[in-house]
C-alpha cells in the first residue's frame, strides 16, 4: 500500500508482509507507485525471526545479472556463498556487497555452528541498479568488517555508513554510481539532518518512532518515506529509534526487473533467464542445490 503526502514528503509506502514459512519479509521497493530511490530498485527487511534448534534459513543458489546486493544484518548470522568461490559469513554491523554484473549465482543459509542451538535474524537487504555502461561488469564480492565503516557520534546519534558518500565521509564498498545508505540510530529527542547532496532521499523505519521537524506525523517501524528533491529534512527521535538512509542519483533508462534480474533491455534478461533454465549459468561451489526458474517465466 503507498499514498501521496505534500509538504516534503512525496510518498510514504506500507510494505506488504509475506510469510516465508515463519520468516517474514516485508519488501517496501519496487511498490506499485514507485520503482525505485536513486539507483535502489528493491529494499526487503526480514524478521525479526527465532530459529529453533536445527532451523534456519536455507535460500539456495539463484543468479542475478545488472545489479548490486548489499546485506546488513542487525541480529544473527548468514553465510554467503557464490560462483565466484566466495564463501563470507555476516554478522551484525558488517556489509557483504555482491555486484552481480554480468552475472552470479549465489546463496545465503545460517551457519551450522549456530543452527544446532537455534538463532535470532533481523535484517535488511537492498538490490542497486547497475549503470547502464557497468551492467556487464565482472562479478565481485565485498565483505567489510563494522570499523572498515565510517561513523559520525554524538549528541545521541550514531550513524554508520554503509555505501556511498554522506557528510564528507566514504564508505570503502565498491559502487558505481552517485548514492549512499546508512543505518541511523537515535536516542530519544535526538535530531538528524539529512543533507541534500543527494537528488533522491528517502528513509525505512526499522524501529521507535519518529517526526519530521515542521511537519505533522508520526511513523513507526516499517514505513518508507520518500522525499521531495531539495528538502530540508530534520528528522526527530520521539524514542530510541533505528533507520536507514538511503538514495542517490536516479539512472536515466528505465530499468526492467523480472524475478532475480535487473537490466535496461528485456532481451538481456531472456537471455539471462534461459541460460539458468538450461544450467548454463555458473554453478555455486560447496552448494550444489538450486531455486528453479519461475513455471510462469517467459
Amino acid at each position: 500500500m503507498s499514498y501521496l503526502s505534500n509538504a516534503d514528503i512525496e510518498q510514504i509506502i506500507l510494505p506488504p508482509s509475506r510469510d516465508l514459512g515463519g520468516f517474514s519479509v516485508r519488501r517496501a521497493l519496487p511498490a506499485a507507485m514507485r520503482q525505485m530511490v536513486g539507483p535502489f530498485i528493491f529494499l526487503d527487511s526480514f524478521g525479526p525471526v527465532r530459529f529453533g534448534a536445527g532451523e534456519g534459513i536455507d535460500t539456495r543458489p539463484h543468479p542475478h545479472i545488472g545489479l548490486s546486493t548489499l546485506t546488513y544484518l542487525l541480529e544473527g548470522e548468514l553465510l554467503h556463498r557464490d560462483s565466484e568461490s566466495y564463501v563470507q559469513s555476516i554478522s551484525p554491523g558488517e556489509v557483504n556487497l555482491m555486484v552481480a554484473g554480468s552475472g552470479i549465482a549465489h546463496s545465503e543459509r545460517t551457519p551450522e555452528h549456530i543452527r544446532t542451538y537455534g538463532s535470532k535474524l533481523t535484517g535488511l537487504q537492498n538490490w542497486i541498479a547497475l549503470p547502464k555502461v557497468s551492467e556487464e561488469t565482472a562479478p565481485l564480492f565485498q565483505h567489510l568488517g563494522s570499523d572498515e565503516l565510517p561513523t559520525v557520534n554524538g549528541e545521541g546519534i550514531n550513524m554508520k555508513l554503509l555505501a556511498g558518500t554522506l557528510h564528507g565521509r566514504r564508505s570503502p564498498a565498491t559502487i558505481f554510481s552517485d548514492l549512499f545508505s546508512a543505518e541511523i540510530q537515535l536516542q530519544a529527542g535526538a535530531r538528524y539532518r539529512i543533507d541534500d547532496e543527494h537528488i533522491e532521499r528517502a528513509i525505512f523505519v526499522v524501529s521507535g518512532t519518529i517526526e519530521l521537524v515542521g511537519q505533522d506525523g508520526v511513523y513507526g517501524p516499517d514505513r518508507l518515506i520518500v522525499f521531495k528533491p531539495g528538502a530540508e529534512i530534520v528528522v526527530t527521535a520521539n524514542e530510541r529509534a533505528r533507520f536507514l538512509a538511503f538514495g542517490g542519483e536516479p539512472l536515466p533508462e528505465k530499468r526492467f526487473i523480472r524475478w532475480n534480474f535487473v537490466a535496461t533491455d528485456q532481451e538481456r534478461i531472456r537471455h539471462a533467464a534461459d541460460l539458468w533454465r538450461e544450467g548454463r549459468f555458473p554453478g555455486v561451489p560447496g552448494d550444489d542445490e538450486f531455486i528453479p526458474l519461475p513455471e510462469n517465466f517467459n
